[in-house]
């Protein structure tokens, strides 16, 4: 099991550098995981991020099945192992409010997904971790309304990145 971190800063406050720290600890094995720096660009990418100038950590867990599914079990009531997961940080009275929250992502179920999807790991990767922390960030797909808003949100961001559309379907 690894865990990396690297907080960005070394510019100083009058350049465009963000401020995001990511912590990611993968439990499942390196064999199609991405890096931490890979993270640290599809989720530096989100405009949101991007805007602050405030300090930002997310914290991401990348889990095999059986972890996975007992995260969906014990949090949201269903026996399965989904692909992400995401539990926003509410700091407390007088607390430093950097830290954006945590992302469980379930590697097996990743990889299983973007073969049954004809499209590469690594871009669904990047679109569930962007799709995770737009949910730390209050983003969410309760309401046809607030999923097209969500879902434009990651097509614009992926796009930036040069992955395609996650929502197109194959062959339209």
């Amino acid at each position: 099991m690894a865990t990396e971190a690297r907080p960005r800063s070394g510019k100083p406050a009058d350049t465009d550098e963000q401020r995001l720290c990511l912590w990611l600890r993968n439990e499942a094995g390196r064999r199609g995981v991405p890096l931490l720096r890979s993270f640290e660009q599809w989720i530096g990418a989100i405009p949101e991020l991007q805007a602050t100038d405030r300090w930002t950590e997310i914290n991401i867990l990348i889990t095999g099945i059986e972890d996975g599914c007992r995260y969906n079990r014990e949090f949201r009531g269903r026996d399965y192992a989904t692909n992400v997961l995401s539990f926003p940080y509410e700091p407390g009275p007088g607390e430093h409010p950097g830290l954006l929250g945590d992302i469980v992502i379930c590697a097996p179920v990743v990889l299983r997904e973007a073969n049954e999807q004809g499209k590469p790991a690594r871009d669904h990767f990047a679109h569930l971790a962007i799709h995770g922390v737009l949910h730390l960030l209050g983003y969410d797909h309760e309401s046809d309304a607030d999923a097209e808003r969500m879902e434009a949100l990651e097509r614009r961001v992926l796009a930036a990145l040069g992955i395609p559309d996650p929502y197109r379907q194959r062959g339209s």
